[in-house]
């Protein structure tokens, strides 16, 4: 009743201060001059600024563990290698809380420039690493330094008026997935050039020496690129505390401390809708970021260990065809998918269909030739688009569970779960994977079977989740109207 008075009462008009820029958002949303070319862009390079480091190793990282000679055998060097992996997204459990509560404070702008510095710098420098120690240390500081990922969903939500909101979250997410699959892809096209493009790059050159450098340098170009792009960034963020201007000042007292005041003062951690969106979101973040390392390395692995010996180029070509798909996918069907069943119904139907698809994974290694690309692909990609689905509705969830001044603060929350959860996926996954491999000719679920059935029980959980009474949707609506 407070908001609808607020919306309807002659007395009360909206008020835009001159020099704010969270109030030129305002009035080109008013305009609807919202939904432009520039601000998906924005939202497109800050994200994939953001991701395609995250997993652009996975690749090599196989190869880099092995060259570093810390790896007792074979076997032991997915475990390694899922340290490396871990230790990013550690240092962004550390830190993202944090990173939140000064974009709520400062700004989004200026969270999102630094964060994207963070990539340029401290991913050279992991490309640059000739240790298993230094590679993780680089790794960390990476995560710890860079926090954009937060503010930039809350940026998403803020930029765009509520009926585009969907469109500013699906956007995130598909630069996510792409980054997550693009990344990966690039990892395996550019690693050790001196081997895969001799011509171009010779032996005992620079390149030789640091065999992992040039896909994170292309990386680090990109993001140098974006940095200077997001000076033009569109900061969304009020700077000053008032919204609305009067005739009767007596009656803005009242509603501002009956109404919006309550708002204020509720601690996010007491948003039960907020709360539950996150548990669950953190489950398929497990899920998701072991998945991604599982795959990498299972692909690369010799099949005498169960793998599908793949080259890093192979992973690359499956990987980059994944993300065409994700994009096309988020871009053109996603919306629609979403109005129609609603993000809670379409998390559901989403993770009980990956289930036996992820478990038919181990018979693939069955296959051959022509057979086993066309089939890989296909799973690669239902497995990718199923991924994005679950990640864009749990974003939705969230940020419609709290108001904006909390917002970037919400969802740093949010990344410091997802972290935390992604910290133990790649260090278990890897761990696991290794296991499975010295165990390939067991009786009982032998080799990857039961890499796969792990992942299958943290989706199983993520689903069960989703029903009542533990989730809970905040003003939910009709599936029509969402």
């Amino acid at each position: 009743m407070e908001e609808e008075k607020l919306e309807t009462s002659p007395l009360l008009k909206k008020k835009y201060h001159q020099n704010c820029p969270g109030c030129k958002v305002d009035q080109a949303k008013e305009q609807k001059k919202d939904v432009s070319f520039v601000n998906l862009s924005f939202i497109w390079l800050a994200v994939l600024s953001g991701t395609l480091p995250v997993a652009s190793l996975f690749p090599f990282v196989y190869f880099m563990v092995k060259d570093f000679n810390i790896a007792e055998t074979e076997e032991d060097i997915s475990t390694y290698a899922g340290y490396v992996g871990s230790s990013m997204m550690f240092g962004r459990a550390l830190t993202s809380i944090l990173w939140g509560m000064i974009s709520d404070r400062y700004g989004r702008k200026p969270v999102i420039i630094i964060g994207i510095i963070t990539v340029v710098i401290f991913n050279t420098l992991f490309g640059l690493s000739t240790s298993f120690w230094m590679a993780i240390s680089m790794r960390f500081l990476l995560g710890s330094l860079n926090g954009l990922l937060g503010p930039i969903k809350a940026y998403a939500t803020e930029i765009f008026r509520e009926e585009e909101q969907a469109l500013g979250l699906s956007t995130v997410v598909a630069a996510w997935g792409v980054g997550l699959v693009i990344g990966p892809a690039l990892g395996g096209y550019l690693a050790q050039p001196v081997l895969k493009y001799p011509h171009v790059f010779p032996a005992d050159s620079f390149w030789d020496r640091f065999p992992y450098f040039l896909p994170c340098f292309i990386i680090s170009a990109f993001a140098f690129a974006s940095a200077i792009a997001c000076i033009w960034l569109p900061e969304t963020l009020h700077n000053h505390n008032d919204s609305i201007e009067s005739t009767n000042n007596v009656e803005v007292l009242e509603i501002e401390s009956c109404g919006t005041g309550k708002e204020k003062d509720k601690s996010i951690f007491q948003n039960w809708p907020f709360m539950s969106s996150i548990i669950v979101y953190c489950v398929f973040s497990l899920h998701d970021v072991a998945y991604q390392e599982v795959f990498s390395l299972w692909a690369l692995s010799p099949t005498r260990l169960g793998g599908l010996n793949f080259t890093s180029d192979d992973v690359g070509n499956v990987l980059a065809i994944s993300g065409l798909a994700i994009t096309i996918y988020q871009l053109s069907l996603y919306r629609l998918v979403q109005k129609a069943c609603g993000p809670v119904t379409l998390v559901q139907i989403t993770g009980v269909l990956s289930i036996p698809l992820l478990q038919c994974y181990p018979f693939v290694t069955r296959l051959s030739g022509f057979t086993l690309q066309l089939v890989i692909n296909v799973v690669s990609i239902l497995k990718n688009v199923m991924i994005e689905t679950i990640a864009t509705s749990l974003f939705l969830l969230q940020n419609k569970a709290v108001e904006q001044h909390q917002r970037g603060t919400a969802n740093s929350i949010a990344m410091t779960g997802m972290s935390a959860f992604k910290t133990i996926g790649p260090a278990s996954a890897g761990a696991l994977l290794s296991w499975s491999q010295k165990h390939v000719n067991g009786s009982f679920l032998p080799g990857t079977h039961i890499v796969f059935l792990a992942l299958n029980v943290v989706e199983g959980l993520g689903v069960l989740l989703m029903f009542k009474p533990f989730l809970r949707v905040k003003n939910e609506a009709p599936p029509s109207e969402q």
